[in-house]
């Protein structure tokens, strides 16, 4: 495999070694976006348990507040942990019921604690009571928080979903077929049920944007967000300003990560079975579709020009757009495969119910053997398999 400037930095993208699991947590669906296992002693209904978190962009977080002194700074971290499972188990449809559980590991003698904890529950409460009133019934069961200040040098925080499903409703991902029109879906802006703007970067690529884009001397200043051999080698502090981004490069870098469940859940009852498959372009970026479906060649030939935070990124990291693709989502959040008769109303549909842009940006076509992906954009085509 090639190396990237993902992996110089210690981040395996493609994520080898995974298919070491593969049959140990096989599910229902082999082509479906997430593993879906029967629920034991209910016929007709299955289960997502899945667990993700916020990455390495609390890691950010951590260094706006050293450079502002503002503890808003840690806002948007538990939005982005829980954006991060509830966008992968919606991907396969509305689930009848579920629960969230969080795991906060923190170094005390870096991270103030009781401050981070309070912004953590204020933040769950909301985005709970938010999907509440969207018909959302999934609950927050608490969770566990430990101190490891031998372990960790700042903090993180993960969390784990579990969704129950009707069978006979889950997006199975086999019904992508050649002819489909796929949707992009923006990851930033702010919909109509989000209390500030979502970031266009989500909480994938953010080891490569924090060391391509802060100074070496953050690394020196705060040896606890540095790793030996792994410098900072950017130009820009987190309270920088730039054209075309909104806010400072700290505040752009950390910005929420959108919860997608209100508008997967909304296409899902309102378009039924013209929606043949969902994909949440997180880990991957735009070759997450290539798990879905089954000899598919997904074709984005229209896809909008990347937020300037992208550009900013490719910039300063010397990173090849050919990478850049896979690295992140480009501000495309999510895609919608759909059949070309409500592509339209679809479109239309997420950008005035939820103010959020959505376009055409592609066909599925078919593949002999494997799924791949064709881009074509205006830094060049790229082909992956």
């Amino acid at each position: 495999m090639s190396r990237s400037r993902y992996g110089d930095l210690g981040v395996d993208v493609h994520k080898s070694g995974i298919e070491a699991f593969k049959e140990a947590v096989s599910g229902l669906y082999e082509h479906a976006f997430c593993d879906i296992h029967p629920e034991p002693g209910m016929p007709g209904y299955g289960f997502v348990h899945h667990s993700d978190g916020a990455g390495s962009k609390p890691v950010q977080n951590y260094l706006n507040w050293k450079e502002t002194g503002d503890i808003e700074a840690f806002r948007g971290v538990a939005q982005d942990t829980l954006a991060m499972n509830i966008g992968d188990s919606f991907a396969v449809g509305v689930p009848v019921s579920g629960s969230f559980v969080d795991y906060v590991a923190i170094n005390g003698l870096h991270v103030p604690k009781k401050d981070v904890l309070e912004i953590l529950a204020e933040e769950w409460k909301e985005l709970f009571d938010m999907m509440n009133d969207y018909g959302i019934n999934i609950r927050f069961a608490g969770g566990e928080t430990a101190d490891l200040p031998d372990q960790l040098k700042t903090f993180d925080v993960s969390g784990a979903i579990y969704a129950r499903y009707r069978l006979d409703s889950v997006i199975t991902g086999d019904d992508v077929r050649p002819g489909d029109v796929i949707i992009g879906i923006e990851s930033g802006g702010q919909a109509i049920y989000e209390r500030k703007p979502a970031g266009a970067i989500m909480s994938n690529g953010l080891t490569l944007a924090r060391h391509c884009l802060m100074k070496p001397e953050f690394g020196e200043k705060y040896p606890e967000i540095r790793e030996p051999g792994k410098e900072y080698y950017g130009p820009f502090s987190p309270t920088d300003r730039v054209d075309d981004i909104e806010g400072t490069v700290g505040e752009e870098l950390t910005r929420p990560t959108r919860i997608f469940a209100p508008v997967f859940k909304g296409i899902i009852e309102t378009f039924g079975d013209a929606v043949h498959g969902i994909v949440f372009n997180t880990g991957g970026g735009h070759t997450k579709c290539l798990r879905v479906g089954r000899g598919i060649h997904y074709v984005k030939d229209n896809l909008p020009e990347p937020p300037a935070i992208f550009g900013l990124i490719q910039e300063h990291g010397n990173v090849p757009w050919r990478e850049m693709y896979i690295d992140f989502n480009m501000g495309t959040g999510a895609e919608i495969y759909a059949d070309p008769a409500a592509s339209s109303e679809i479109t239309e549909y997420v950008k005035e119910d939820f103010c959020i842009e959505a376009s055409r940006i592609g066909e599925c076509r078919r593949a002999r053997g494997k799924n791949k992906v064709r881009l074509e954009t205006a830094h060049g085509n790229f082909n992956y398999r």
